[in-house]
């Protein structure tokens, strides 16, 4: 049996392989690893749990809960709220500890459950194991006086929209159009009133979640409908956030989509302008596109590259104090105003830029070219010997071999999902996609399920 959580929490398929009983079981043995490591300081413990609109979150949210009061800790509801926005309170309130119900981007069956620190930070690896290993353990339960206390505090959802407003104080986005794709999600409330505070004028879009319908056919993973949008409406530009907006894209005024490594690049170059760009470093990871080192490169800034996963992105920036991190899907973290990756941050932050430096985002953008770069998953395969299976590592090799310094080759198993990514970069689009197809059809075959 894998590793139960995996590179952003513990996620499955909704009352299948996510139960109300794993995840109360999950917050009794948090609240107990996190007491037993000093995390608490002795004192009565508090939490604060929020979720995305999933149905299933309404149960896994409740079970989440009962889990945490009945072993202790203090327990304040959120409500819908996004990932980051967990994070901030988990910070912004002193609570011990943070939960968030969310499967990100992850089609509406599914679910997740993911974990933060006091402080506002992801759990390390070791603490996810220790978690996992005390899962229906017995032990001494608290009764009378003892157990958790749980209360409603939707209001805090307030002062996490002042907080990214005063991100970009004293600028403001007067006379700027944008377009909020929300995904059906998290926040199809902050996004366009955090924009609309600002001055902006805003269009929502696929703001009105009804618990099924969250990322289908919209947000970060499926921006069509927000290309069109900006187009139709006139827009300066658009933003698509995903389920539980700790990501975001863009859409410039003609539609184009611009991906993370492209807003990693706009931001990098206007800190570094600013001089206030860390260690003159932008952190990014293995799958980031070349064309961000080249365009880095360019312009001096240094490009330190992780694992995939944004909580390695943080983890290289504590280590380097580095202040600008991300993913090229969307994943940024501004560690100045965050702890993790924050869709409506980051696009506040973009917002920002066009603002000050009077460019469009079309502009802005022609500071990278990205080199054509295919991805395909492969699902339906044994994704635990991608690393190790000798016929796919030669094939690797050889394509690798076959580019040499025009293009690149990585092969990864998905962290979140039952499936095997394949990414090719090379000169041309053509050759790119005709290795990627290769290298699949080699995955299928070597990494066939018994």
């Amino acid at each position: 049996m894998g590793r139960l959580f995996g590179t952003d929490g513990v996620r499955g398929k909704a009352n299948a392989e996510l139960t109300a009983e794993l995840a109360l079981d999950l917050s009794v043995a948090a609240a107990h690893v996190l007491a037993e490591s000093g995390a608490f300081g002795g004192h009565q413990p508090s939490a604060v749990v929020g979720r995305d609109p999933r149905a299933s979150g309404e149960f896994l949210e409740a079970a989440v809960v009962a889990g945490l009061a009945s072993a202790g800790v203090n327990v304040h509801r959120l409500g819908v709220l996004p990932t980051p926005g967990v994070a901030y309170l988990t910070r912004a309130t002193k609570a011990d500890l943070g939960v968030m119900l969310s499967a990100s981007h992850n089609p509406m069956p599914d679910n997740g459950i993911k974990f933060f620190a006091r402080g506002g930070e992801k759990l390390d690896d070791a603490v996810e194991d220790a978690i996992e290993a005390r899962l229906r353990e017995t032990w001494q339960r608290p009764t009378g006086a003892d157990v958790g206390r749980v209360a409603d505090d939707p209001g805090l959802t307030a002062s996490y929209i002042s907080h990214l407003v005063q991100t970009v104080d004293p600028v403001r986005f007067d006379g700027i159009k944008v377009v909020v794709d929300c995904a059906n999600g998290a926040a199809h409330l902050v996004g366009p009133e955090a924009f609309s505070a600002l001055g902006a004028t805003v269009i929502p879009l696929h703001a009105e979640p009804n618990g099924n319908n969250i990322n289908e056919n919209c947000g970060s993973t499926h921006p069509e409908q927000l290309q069109r949008a900006v187009v139709e409406h006139g827009a300066d530009l658009g933003l698509a956030l995903d389920g539980d907006a700790d990501r975001c894209l863009a859409v410039d005024a003609d539609g184009a989509l611009v991906d993370g490594d492209q807003i990693l690049a706009i931001l990098a170059v206007a800190f570094a302008e600013q001089g206030r760009l860390a260690g003159n470093t932008v952190v990014a990871t293995v799958m980031s596109n070349l064309g961000l080192v080249q365009a880095m490169k360019a312009a001096d800034i240094a490009v330190q590259q992780t694992r995939v996963g944004d909580r390695y992105v943080l983890e290289a920036m504590k280590a380097g104090g580095y202040i600008l991190g991300g993913e090229q899907s969307g994943h940024v973290i501004l560690s100045e105003h965050a702890t993790t990756g924050d869709g409506v941050l980051t696009g506040l932050q973009l917002v920002r830029r066009m603002a000050t430096s009077g460019h469009s985002l079309a502009k802005l953008t022609s500071v990278m070219t990205r080199m054509p770069q295919v991805l395909i998953n492969v699902p339906g395969v044994d994704k635990t010997r991608a690393d190790t299976d000798p016929t796919l590592s030669r094939a690797v090799a050889d394509a690798t071999a076959e580019l040499g310094t025009t293009g690149r080759v990585l092969l990864r198993p998905s962290g979140t999902e039952s499936l095997v990514r394949v990414m090719v970069e090379a000169e041309t689009a053509d050759r790119a996609n005709a290795v990627a197809e290769h290298l699949a059809s080699v995955v299928r075959t070597t990494l066939t399920l018994p």
